[in-house]
C-alpha cells in the first residue's frame, strides 16, 4: 500500500487510535510554539489538524499542506476557524509557496515518509522570510533503528506505512547544506518510555 492511501484508509480512525508519538508530539510543539507570534506559518503535512488548532492561535494566517484528502478532510471537518487555508500537496514536489512568505515552517511525524530531505530543506529556505523559523518533530531514529514506524490497525490486519529512516546527521547536514542554521535540539520520552530511547526528535532551524 502507498503512503498516501495507507493515511487515506487511517484517517477516520487516526485521532481515536492509541497512539503515544503523536500525542506526544502535540505536547511538544505545543509546550515549543504556543507563546510564540507569526505572520504567516507554512504547516507541512497537517493530517488531521492536530496541531493545526494551535498554529491558527499563535499565526495571521496558516497554510496546511498534506497530500492524503483523507486526512485533510477530517481537519477540514474539526476545524471551525478563518484564518487557514488547507491545500493538497506533495511535498516531495515543488511546494505551492511563494518565496520568503512564510515566518514560520511547521513539519511533525511527517520526514520518516520523505526519502530525499536535501529537498525539504531547500524548500524550506526558498518559503522562509529571513530570521523566519522551521521547526521539526520526527519519530526518533534510535527508535527507528528497533523497527519503530507509523502502523495502524483494523481487525485483525496491522498496516505498517513505508518509511525512511534519517539518522540526526542526515537533519543536520540537509539544513546546512541549504543554508538554514540549527537554533536548538531537544530529545523527548513519552511517560511510558522509561528505560526506552527517546521516541521524538524536535529541532528549531532558522534562516539567516
Amino acid at each position: 500500500m502507498s503512503i498516501q492511501a495507507a493515511y487515506n484508509s487511517w484517517s477516520s480512525s487516526y485521532d481515536q487510535d492509541r497512539n503515544l508519538t503523536r500525542d506526544l508530539d502535540c505536547s511538544i510543539t505545543k509546550s515549543v510554539l504556543s507563546r510564540l507570534k507569526f505572520k504567516s506559518s507554512l504547516e507541512l503535512g497537517c493530517g488531521t489538524g492536530k496541531n493545526t488548532l494551535l498554529l491558527s492561535e499563535i499565526s495571521e494566517s496558516v497554510t496546511a499542506l498534506d497530500f492524503s484528502e483523507g486526512m485533510i478532510e477530517q481537519a477540514r471537518q474539526k476545524l471551525n476557524v478563518n484564518n487557514v487555508e488547507f491545500r493538497i500537496a506533495d511535498l516531495s514536489n515543488a511546494w505551492p509557496s511563494q518565496n520568503s512568505a512564510y515566518d514560520l515552517l511547521v513539519c511533525n511525524l511527517v520526514l520518516e515518509h520523505i526519502e530525499d530531505l536535501s529537498h525539504i530543506f531547500k524548500e524550506a529556505f526558498r518559503s522562509l522570510q529571513s530570521g523566519g523559523c522551521f521547526h521539526v518533530s520526527e519519530l526518533h531514529p534510535f527508535r527507528q533503528y528497533q523497527g519503530g514506524k507509523a502502523r495502524f490497525q483494523r481487525g485483525e490486519e496491522v498496516t505498517e506505512v513505508q518509511a525512511h529512516v534519517h539518522h540526526l546527521s542526515d537533519f543536520l547536514k540537509a539544513a546546512d547544506d541549504s543554508g538554514i542554521n540549527l537554533k536548538t535540539f531537544n530529545e523527548y520520552w513519552h511517560p511510558d518510555d522509561q528505560g526506552k530511547p527517546p521516541r521524538l526528535a524536535v529541532f528549531m532551524f532558522e534562516k539567516p
